[in-house]
């Protein structure tokens, strides 16, 4: 869970993203509405990444404790901070049983649940587990496509490329030495047969016109 870059500014409500560091000062977007504005070195301005919170032991960092109600939660929203002030502090008390209740007051309690359900609806409550696993994806993905690419290439050359195809010799027919020879003699027979049937019918009609 990364919680660089993002503040909190004493005097206006909610949390702001740094954006950009001028000379005098720096210019800050709202989580909640998106408008930038500029923050002055006047301003009491506080790190969320270097806020702590107290405890009877060592003190808890505030990244630490997101943590616990995001697990808890199973990544959901947790308890409003409008919530009565007793059920904040059981609550608190589920997560970080050890926290010092004489040195942190109500008023910080509501801004831990308040500033979790703002950070998570803005998507800035990320495990780093599964940042990892998006940047191991995203760095997959790329590699994969040029891949693809590639045999898409080779594909295209394939297809372009002169197929050469080899042509069967033609089979030869075989004709029987018989039938050439038969269908040889048959035709003069023939011819001789039909030059016979002229010959006999023009003189019998010749025949007939002299009577």
């Amino acid at each position: 869970m990364d919680l660089t870059g993002i503040i909190a500014i004493s005097g206006k409500s909610g949390l702001y993203k740094v954006l950009a560091q001028g000379k005098n000062n720096i210019i800050v977007e709202s989580l909640e509405d998106k408008k930038r504005v500029p923050a002055y070195a006047s301003d009491k301005i506080s790190a969320l990444d270097d806020i702590s919170i107290y405890t009877y032991d060592e003190d808890k960092p505030l990244k630490e404790i997101f943590i616990s109600i995001f697990e808890k939660e199973s990544g959901k929203e947790t308890i409003s901070h409008k919530e009565d002030q007793g059920k904040l502090k059981d609550y608190l008390l589920e997560i970080l049983p050890d926290f010092d209740q004489e040195r942190v007051y109500a008023s910080d309690i509501k801004k831990i649940f308040q500033w979790y359900n703002l950070l998570l609806k803005a998507g800035a409550l990320v495990m780093e587990e599964v940042k990892e696993e998006e940047t191991a994806t995203e760095a997959a993905a790329p590699k994969e496509k040029k891949t693809t690419k590639a045999a898409a290439a080779k594909k295209e050359d394939a297809e372009k490329a002169p197929v050469k195809e080899k042509k069967a010799p033609a089979a030869k027919k075989a004709v029987p030495a018989t039938v050439k020879k038969t269908e040889k003699a048959a035709a003069p027979k023939a011819t001789a047969k039909a030059s016979s049937a002229k010959k006999v019918a023009a003189p019998k009609t010749g025949s007939s016109r002299g009577k």
